[in-house]
């Protein structure tokens, strides 16, 4: 199994914003409740995933918002890692700036799914029931709806 070390990092960075904005506080206020000294910047840097966090700052973090740091990166590890059996990985953004017109009402429903995650969910797993009803709003096969969103998720869809 290969690591993708950048998406790893962004699902970490999600969920560290995640867990900080559950809390109700800001960079600043989680600053505020760290041992050591951390700039605001590299906080930001932590959450965009653009910067590599130490095992050890990131038990720190854990420990500042009484989150165990296993929680985490198990959220983060299934994110990246897991594809469920009889599910599907939906990737919201991809599906929002895809211009396929059958695709439409798809579109529409990671819109507000995106929405209602505040913008850090990067993509949700469907299971066959909810991607057989999506596949019938959007008029076509299951299997295709499948192709589509795999190669959505991957950046290769080409529209069929």
């Amino acid at each position: 199994m290969r690591i993708d070390a950048e998406a790893y990092q962004r699902a970490l960075g999600e969920e560290l914003r995640k867990v900080r904005k559950r809390r109700g506080w800001t960079r600043k206020e989680l600053n505020e409740r760290l041992q050591s000294e951390i700039s605001l910047q590299t906080l930001a840097t932590y959450e965009l995933g653009t910067r590599q966090c130490s095992v050890v700052r990131l038990v720190e973090l854990c420990i500042a918002m009484e989150e165990t740091p296993q929680d985490l990166l198990e959220r983060v590890h299934r994110r990246v890692f897991t594809d469920e059996p009889g599910r599907v990985r939906v990737a919201l953004a991809a599906v929002i700036g895809d211009d396929q017109p059958e695709l439409q009402p798809l579109r529409r429903w990671c819109q507000d799914r995106l929405r209602q995650a505040g913008g850090a969910q990067a993509d949700v797993q469907l299971d066959r029931q909810a991607i057989e009803w999506l596949a019938e709003l959007c008029g076509m096969p299951v299997a295709e709806l499948i192709s589509r969103l795999d190669g959505l998720a991957s950046g290769t869809n080409q529209p069929t």
